[in-house]
């Protein structure tokens, strides 16, 4: 196999048993190994496995349809002094569309030989020129994907010699049929353009006029019950992305989005004069392609004048009619939500014309039981809609994703995060700059350079919270719902039950869903309205005190996770899913009830040690109890501080005069039986403790930051502003 002259065109089988025998830049076949969030695990050889960072990936992490031990090509790019293996992602990930095989042995006499695939079972994508078409076949992409069928893959293996020494041939005829189909191309394509005259090339003029006849117009709605059919569709491209294979168009119309693979040869880009955004007509084959609905694209152009100005029309209406909910109806009888139907009806068309335009949604939420609540209420209504309006079946992960916040605030650092991640997917998935929705957070002006932070790249911002927002908040995002900004009372609201009135706002056909959320999310003080509407759902107050519990654990540990089917078993399950039975049936319990019972435990352990190191005393008629959170709590395990300060507060509250505050290095908590406006607070504190950097940075949390040198003159500072106040 002399004709095997470059590692890039070729891959390796390794033999050795050190990563330091790999050679950086060649391609290996290895098997997966396993998967976490940064990446896939490979192994190349016994006891030698590499990590495959998802940054390398062209594709979400998520959307790869590889498992534990599929064979997979990749190329190592570095070996580090300790032996970790850095991995490449290799756009051929199948034997054929390598030029040949060797065996990678430094250890043995085999070194360099080809490696015998006479036992190989090679299943994957075949590399091969497109099928010929009477439609344009300018290189742009014309032919049928490489996943269009079996007999395909057989017509390309045909010429194939079963021995080895046929092989420089074979690879010399190959080289020799793809200039000859080059050169035929561009003949095709000058000829296609010549205009006909009218004594000439009538049976040319009939084929075309027959091939036209062949694409029925339809909608995207209908490609179900037309699967093997030849179509046209007529949308605009929402997406692309290049794979080891065909190129992917994401093409949407007024009725869906179907998935359209064009293929010219792997991994290169088919039509790559269409971008995201083009109006576009394309002929295809409806396929079933591991159970998604794909069309096998066999022409693909963009439409101008008129025709595009039909289409985006037909788009337009669509969307103006299915975006926009026809009313709002509140869950339950509540004065403030519904003094914010007006707004949870724009909050609820500005994600629905997200979903419909296949633009991403990111939801911010704190990492409370209120915040879960919240989060995972808007999931339930979105997800569904999601999964509709696209046929790919990773649509929910590339479509919506929850991330909770450890701070009630969206400041520069969560923004900077989210802003990495979308351009990230912008730039190597195609994806649309995202809808970014924060329940409970950013309603603030501590929020509003996170906020500006999107707006400066365009991203599209709604803001849901319960508590009163602030004015320049409503000037910078594109969307606020908050009672305080249309003057209503909104004392006895939680985001949990703002979110879930919002979710039915999305889908009204999870109302008996969602009805107990609600309940769930108070701690205290729950509206009359909302225990009944969980008790009619079959929900009574011990059971949404043990949901409230169960969440508010599971929040704390990996509070940056969305948990999402452990959140959805606890709250839409009711602890039956297989998963949760199992861990029921293991705790002779429900798991909630199991996960409430850790909660009970580790709050009051920490709660006890906390009450006999309360310092309470009295200024005028205000009972002020004061704990040092640094050296009576473990910091580190749960509760969190803010969480603890919340139930001693509860538990030791007496009359109308009372306050608690929690300190720790260089931060404190206050809570009140009175409203406490902590940036007054922080406002007076600052002028009495000019040097100790007193800033309010949770205005939902009543949290002060300081300096830790400075901590015992503001902690008395603080307490004189909050007393002042009553």
């Amino acid at each position: 196999m002399d004709w095997i002259t470059h590692d890039e065109d070729v891959w390796f089988e390794f033999r050795g048993n050190s990563p330091q025998q790999l050679t950086p830049g060649r391609y290996y076949k290895g098997t997966v190994d396993g998967f976490a969030e940064f990446g896939v695990f490979v192994d190349l050889a016994k006891g030698v496995t590499g990590l495959l960072h998802r940054s390398e990936l062209d594709r979400r992490l998520e959307s790869l349809d590889w498992e534990s031990g599929d064979t997979v090509f990749v190329q190592v790019k570095n070996i580090r002094d300790n032996g970790n293996i850095d991995l490449g992602w290799s756009i051929r990930q199948s034997e054929r569309e390598f030029r040949g095989s060797k065996v990678h042995d430094p250890n043995g006499d085999h070194d360099g030989e080809p490696v015998d695939s006479s036992d190989d079972d090679d299943s994957g994508p075949v590399k091969m020129k497109p099928k010929g078409s009477t439609g344009s076949t300018s290189g742009r992409g014309n032919g049928k994907s490489q996943s269009r069928s079996d007999e395909e893959n057989e017509e390309s293996d045909a010429g194939r010699s079963d021995a080895d020494d046929g092989a420089d041939a074979e690879s010399s005829d190959a080289d020799d049929t793809g200039a000859d189909a080059d050169a035929q191309s561009e003949a095709d394509e000058s000829e296609e353009r010549a205009v006909p005259s009218d004594d000439g090339n009538a049976d040319d003029v009939a084929e075309t006029d027959a091939d036209e006849d062949r694409f029925t117009l339809v909608t995207v709605d209908s490609l179900e019950e037309r699967v093997g059919d030849d179509v046209r569709l007529e949308g605009e491209i929402v997406s692309t992305r290049q794979t080891g294979g065909p190129t992917i168009f994401e093409l949407r119309d007024e009725t869906g989005v179907v998935d359209c693979a064009a293929f010219v040869e792997a991994g290169v880009r088919a039509y790559p004069d269409i971008e995201e955004g083009d109006v576009v007509r394309l002929d295809g084959e409806v396929e079933m392609r591991r159970d998604e609905l794909q069309v096998e694209t066999e022409d693909l152009a963009a439409l101008d004048g008129e025709e595009e100005q039909a289409v985006l029309q037909r788009l337009e209406d669509a969307l103006a009619a299915k975006a926009r909910p026809e009313s709002v109806e509140p869950l339950a009888d509540h004065a403030s939500v519904e003094a914010v139907t007006e707004r949870l009806t724009d909050a609820a068309e500005a994600l629905n014309r997200a979903i419909l335009e296949s633009q991403p949604i990111v939801v911010r939420h704190p990492a409370t039981a209120d915040g879960y609540v919240a989060g995972a209420a808007v999931e339930r209504a979105v997800l569904p809609r999601i999964r509709e309006e696209h046929d790919r079946a990773d649509a929910e992960y590339h479509y919506f994703t929850r991330r909770p916040l450890d701070d009630p605030v969206y400041g520069m650092d969560a923004a900077t995060n989210d802003v990495t991640r979308m351009l990230q997917d912008e730039q190597r998935h195609g994806e649309k700059l995202p809808l970014v929705l924060l329940l409970g957070v950013g309603a603030t002006a501590e929020s509003l350079d996170g906020l500006g932070l999107l707006g400066v790249y365009g991203a599209n911002r709604v803001v849901v919270d319960a508590a009163d927002a602030d004015e320049d908040v409503e000037d910078e995002a594109d969307v606020v719902v908050s009672p305080g900004l249309v003057g209503a009372d909104a004392s006895d609201l939680s985001t949990g039950a703002l979110g879930a009135n919002l979710a039915a706002a999305l889908d009204t056909d999870i109302r008996e869903d969602i009805g107990h959320l609600p309940a769930v999310s108070y701690w205290e003080d729950t509206p009359e309205a909302y225990l009944e509407l969980a008790e009619e759902a079959g929900y009574d107050a011990d059971r949404t005190r043990e949901l409230r519990e169960a969440i508010a654990l599971e929040a704390y540990y990996q509070s940056y996770e969305d948990k999402r089917e452990l959140i959805t078993d606890l709250l839409f399950d009711d602890g039956v899913s297989a998963g949760a039975q199992r861990a029921a049936d293991a705790v002779e319990g429900n798991l909630a009830g199991h996960i409430a019972e850790q909660f009970r435990i580790k709050l009051d352990t920490e709660v006890e040690t906390a009450q006999a190191n309360l310092e309470e005393r009295t200024e005028g008629d205000v009972t002020v109890a004061v704990l040092d959170a640094d050296a009576y709590t473990h910091r580190f395990d749960f509760p969190p501080t803010s969480l603890l300060v919340d139930e001693l507060h509860r538990r030791n509250r007496e009359g109308d005069d009372y306050v608690t505050v929690a300190t720790s290095t260089d931060e404190l908590f206050v809570r009140g039986t009175a409203d406490v406006d902590i940036r007054a607070v922080a406002e007076a504190a600052r002028e009495a403790v000019p040097e100790g950097g007193v800033t309010a940075v949770a205005v939902r949390d009543n949290r002060i930051e300081f300096l830790s040198g400075a901590r015992d003159d503001v902690v008395e500072a603080v307490i004189d502003a909050v007393v002042d106040q009553f």
